[in-house]
């Protein structure tokens, strides 16, 4: 995990508020963290937790090495909790039993730290549930909220906390970061607008799993262009089995949905802008056949789509149906 100084190259505004409430022990009860995914809320999370348990900090810098430190750099801190979520959503049962914990004492001291990952699934009832402790804070204790999606919090929590807000990586510094650990540029690229995050960039270059799965996203395009017939086939042989998890099936209709604004940008002479820089004469091709009402009602199938995924669609009938209105237009 990296440390304040390295997570303020990415996230200044972020850590000189954070460390500066540190030094100055003015931290709120209750922070909310929002920003895309893979902006580094949950990182940013757990190093203010370090902080906030280390006995031998230097300022606001924990040392990364002290029992506390390593227990939590680990996930086994006693009194350090992640409430995430229970198949959909986050649950009114783990809300309760979040304040049962804060209503105890500390296993091993007086402070208590809690995370509350995807905090815009809070069922409504977990939602007013929370709200009592941010209406009535336990001073020895600390929760932070993450969340991409801040218009879906209520309201009443937003104003009860601190609210802190992640910028984007720029895309550029990523790409430059991948780049120097030896990803190619047509994969740094494509990365770089699937997440901000470094780390979460070179997990999904690991065992060439974005080469993969771009390979299918081709694949699945070409079929639909010119062996329409053939396109549901290559979904059940190909797509399904590789695009197995949720979050796959998402990064999958990202890369669909990257593939026609290529197209698009193609159509408007942006060739210095476009992902599948290894694509170009098959993306001039498309933005030569498809009007921009086609690849406009594209667009929003797959954003239709995407809308389905989050809630709980099958993915095999999701993308049945994706493939449906894609050969429609």
């Amino acid at each position: 995990m990296r440390n304040w100084e390295q997570l303020e190259q990415t996230q200044p505004a972020i850590v000189k508020m954070l460390t500066n409430s540190v030094e100055k022990n003015r931290l709120a009860h209750a922070y909310l963290f929002t920003g895309g995914r893979g902006t580094g809320k949950k990182e940013a999370a757990l190093l203010l937790a370090k902080t906030f348990f280390c006995a031998q900090r230097q300022g606001a810098e924990p040392c990364q090495t002290c029992r506390e430190c390593k227990r939590i750099e680990s996930g086994n801190h006693p009194d350090v909790h992640i409430i995430q979520t229970d198949g959909a959503s986050i649950k009114v049962e783990q809300i309760r039993n979040l304040k049962k914990e804060f209503s105890l004492r500390g296993v091993e001291s007086h402070k208590k730290f809690y995370i509350v990952q995807d905090a815009e699934k809070m069922t409504d009832a977990a939602a007013n549930s929370l709200l009592k402790f941010l209406e009535e804070p336990d001073g020895e204790a600390l929760a932070v909220l993450l969340t991409v999606q801040i218009h879906k919090i209520l309201k009443t929590i937003i104003s009860r906390s601190q609210v802190l807000q992640f910028a984007p990586l720029p895309a550029d510094l990523l790409i430059k970061k991948l780049t120097e650990h030896g990803i190619h540029e047509k994969y740094a690229r494509t990365v770089s607008k699937m997440t901000n995050d470094l780390e979460e960039a070179l997990q999904l270059c690991q065992e060439d799993w974005i080469a993969q799965a771009r390979n299918k996203v081709i694949q699945l395009i070409d079929d639909l262009s010119m062996r329409p017939r053939y396109a549901f086939i290559t979904l059940q042989e190909e797509w399904l089995p590789f695009f197995k998890e949720k979050t796959e099936v998402q990064l999958g209709i990202d890369l669909l949905m990257l593939w026609y604004r290529d197209v698009i940008r193609m159509q408007v002479d942006q060739t210095d802008q476009i992902v599948y820089i290894d694509q170009e004469d098959k993306l001039q091709d498309h933005a030569l056949k498809l009007s921009q009402e086609k690849l406009g009602n594209n667009l929003q199938a797959i954003m239709d789509a995407k809308r389905r995924l989050d809630a709980n669609t099958a993915p095999q009938l999701l993308m049945e149906q994706l493939l449906l209105r894609l050969q429609e237009g």
